[in-house]
């Protein structure tokens, strides 16, 4: 009887912005086969990634490697939270949101050699009204722009960062009641994001200081600015100072609820959805067996992911100097 840990491989072969034409034979070349026995499955309609995945839970496959963007990440994770079976990422994708979050390599060998360490550790989960998510949820302006971008088709991170900006000038914030536990208040707000990882994906920090082992989310509270302070919160939001600006509060909570006037956009990890007035969201503390990265965090270099933000400010929002 063979030893070997099984895995499976799901590529979605259209999802995300990378190339994965190659995939299949790199996983042949560097996957450590003396460890590991693997099978390969593509992804044929919206939704397989799901099924492929719970087909390998009922099989009894030790990891499930989901290859694509943040779309096929959450189609496996949704699938095989709670259950012995491990979620290992490839990422292939634009944002790669938890990817990143883990620090795991954007190249594929490299990736390939993070499950080949196979080091598992049991992580934080979250829902929002009984729907599952892994980095961040929310209402308000982010849910709007996820809506917007999902509307627009056109991917990649200054696609979005102009869809954002445009957008911004014209959405109005609205007023929440939010309770945390015995703690009611009343806010008004630009958006409200709940984060159970560090960032939205390309490296964009909506909650710098947030873990995914220590059973609470950190909440995100945006109130209203001035449009001519948007590139300061952009720059924040890439650089990890987003919760020092005075517009930003943050708190932690494993539970939390939400009122706000009507239904309206809300998004999961991006993907944007329509939900009522009343939003309850929960952390799940260790129900979510992940492969991570075993090796220290490294010092990031210096790096300006946004060289044309202000180019681009200045045509959108009129900014001058």
């Amino acid at each position: 009887m063979s030893t070997k840990k099984k895995i499976l491989f799901i590529i979605n072969p259209i999802s995300g912005t990378g190339n994965k034409e190659n995939v299949e034979t790199v996983i042949a070349n560097r996957l450590d086969t003396t460890n590991y026995e693997f099978t390969i499955r593509k992804t044929e309609y919206a939704g397989h990634a799901s099924v492929l995945a719970r087909e390998a839970v009922d099989m009894s496959f030790d990891t499930v490697v989901a290859v694509g963007g943040d779309g096929t990440v959450n189609e496996v994770a949704r699938a095989i939270v709670e259950t012995p079976t491990a979620l290992g990422i490839i990422p292939c994708g634009s944002g790669n949101g938890l990817a990143r979050h883990l620090r795991i390599p954007m190249h594929t060998e490299k990736a390939i050699d993070i499950i080949n360490q196979g080091v598992i550790h049991d992580l934080d989960y979250g829902k929002i009204n009984g729907r599952s998510f892994f980095c961040t949820c929310g209402v308000g302006f982010d849910a709007f722009v996820s809506l917007k971008f999902a509307e627009g088709g056109k991917r990649g991170f200054l696609s979005y960062v102009e869809k954002t900006l445009r957008e911004g000038i014209r959405y109005k914030p609205e007023t929440y009641t939010i309770s945390y536990g015995d703690h009611t208040e009343e806010q008004k707000a630009f958006l409200i994001a709940c984060a159970n990882a560090s960032q939205y994906g390309n490296n964009a920090y909506i909650a710098p200081g947030a873990s995914m082992k220590d059973g609470l989310m950190d909440v995100i509270v945006m109130e209203p600015f001035y449009t001519i302070e948007a590139p300061q919160v952009i720059m924040q939001l890439f650089n990890k100072s987003l919760p020092s600006n005075n517009h930003v509060k943050v708190r932690q909570a494993s539970k939390i609820s939400i009122l706000r006037p009507s239904e309206g956009a809300v998004h999961l990890d991006g993907d944007p959805m329509t939900m009522g007035r009343e939003i309850q969201v929960e952390i799940l503390r260790g129900k979510f067996r992940v492969v991570v990265n075993p090796s220290p965090a490294r010092p990031e270099g210096k790096k300006n992911p946004l060289r044309t933000f202000a180019d681009l400010c200045t045509e959108i929002i009129g900014i001058r100097n």
